[in-house]
């Protein structure tokens, strides 16, 4: 199985400047005017659409995809499937087998991968751009022809296999598996992403098949393209990637749920010297009205680094823990706030006490201003840090479209967290923690819990 790929790519910071949205482009010639960075609406003559970034400083193409459907499209009793799919995509394709296909991707050096999350199936590829068509035409062929020959699946089951059973002893991955169980029992996000043991042995090249027909499709594609290509040519070689998927996709509907185990403790032993805690509560949706309020929030909880309320409760002022964080779970169907943090055995049930200490006094009186102007400043200023690299810009603009958000998400941003006022925060702090029932699950020797 391939690790997922680091990609390094040349952008800078000036350029966000430049990232507001054009006008729609078709692929049909606009008149040679260069558009810079700034992201245009490309649709292909076969109506695929793609939020383009035009960069001409590097012969470097980068493009990602993301559609609806992840490991929660897992059959039941093959937890892992999708994941296992996303592993074996670029193992062999059409007629080239494995190695062939390894090799004409190093041949080019062309960059494919896949990936299954909770919510969707995603995908990216990077290449020079003189070698583009061939990068299309092998990523058109891992998507729509993938073989799933006997002996590589052999191969990645093997390797799934050896990290479900390393996982198994790891306290960090223990507290995953449990936190996620508890709070959404019979539901999917409550499997365990990569699978069992028994899931992953029990799955065949039809399971892999079935999930990749109703799965991948251009349904609910969602495209971002990241280098030196203009809208006149992107448009032929959308189709040629993207064109032969099946238009309508086949998902299992994954209801919404609402977190369970609130208030409970569950405790797992391990001879380890250091107790992990996992911790959350329910939250909000990218949907919910309250969701930037809710992040500007979680920003001053436990998501803001060493200025957070939680690290310098835990870790300044009495040396707890080495780090302690929190962060908003917007799934599709459920939304929640987690954290955690790693203490010492004898120390965990005052490092929980003092998170818990921290959740009742954010529902009770919410953020000062001062924090407020803190991370609203944080916040906007950092922004234009996650568009330092052309997969990271492409990357963002996925996840814009992802949560169905517009293309002038990009202009609209800050202003939206600029607006966040301190009524505001204070009403959301007490409708997320005035009552601040956890689920908490700490692995380890934790004493006097």
């Amino acid at each position: 199985m391939r690790p997922a790929l680091a990609w390094l790519a040349a952008g800078t910071l000036a350029m966000l400047a430049s990232l507001s949205p054009t006008p729609p482009a078709q692929a049909q010639p606009q008149g040679g005017r260069d558009q810079g960075s700034r992201v245009q609406r490309v649709t292909s003559p076969g109506g695929i659409e793609a939020w383009l970034v035009r960069q001409t400083h590097l012969p470097v193409l980068a493009l990602s995809f993301a559609m609806k459907g992840g490991t929660a499209q897992d059959p039941q009793g093959r937890a892992g499937t999708a994941n296992m799919v996303a592993a074996m995509m670029d193992e062999g394709a059409g007629d080239l087998d494995a190695e062939t296909f390894s090799a004409r991707l190093q041949d080019r050096a062309i960059e494919i991968s896949f990936a299954a999350s909770r919510d969707t199936f995603s995908g990216s590829m990077r290449t020079l751009t003189d070698n583009r068509a061939e990068a299309a035409a092998l990523l058109r062929m891992a998507l729509t022809v993938p073989r799933f020959d006997a002996a590589p699946l052999e191969r990645i089951r093997q390797a799934v296999l050896a990290s479900i059973r390393r996982g198994s002893t790891t306290p960090g991955t223990i507290a995953s598996d449990l936190f996620w169980s508890t709070a959404f029992p019979g539901h999917p996000y409550g499997r365990r992403s990569a699978g069992t043991v028994d899931s992953v042995e029990a799955i065949t090249v039809e399971d892999l098949r079935d999930l990749h027909g109703r799965v991948l499709a251009r349904e609910h594609l969602k495209v971002a393209v990241v280098g030196d290509i203009t809208t006149e040519e992107l448009g032929p070689l959308l189709d040629e990637i993207f064109g032969a998927l099946p238009a309508k996709a086949r998902l299992t509907a994954v209801p919404s749920v609402a977190m369970a185990g609130l208030g409970e403790r569950r405790v797992v032993p391990l001879d380890v010297p250091q107790a992990t805690i996992s911790f959350g509560l329910p939250g909000v949706t990218r949907e919910d009205p309250d969701f930037i309020t809710a992040f500007v929030l979680n920003h001053i909880l436990g998501g803001g680094g060493f200025s957070s309320r939680l690290y310098q409760e835990v870790r300044e002022k009495r040396g707890l823990a080495y780090s302690v964080s929190s962060g908003i779970a917007a799934l599709d169907a459920a939304g929640m706030v987690t954290g955690g943090t790693s203490t010492r055995n004898d120390r965990a049930a005052e490092s929980l006490a003092v998170i818990t200490a921290e959740l009742k006094r954010m529902g009770a009186e919410g953020p000062t201003a001062i924090e407020l102007e803190q991370a609203k400043r944080y916040l906007i200023g950092s922004w234009a840090l996650r568009f330092e690299t052309s997969i990271q810009i492409a990357s963002n603009l996925i996840r814009i479209q992802l949560d169905g958000l517009g293309i002038d998400y990009l202009d609209q941003r800050n202003a939206l967290i600029e607006a966040v006022s301190l009524d505001d925060v204070k009403r959301v702090a007490k409708r997320l923690f005035a009552d601040p029932r956890m689920l908490v699950v700490v692995v380890g020797k934790p004493e006097g819990m």
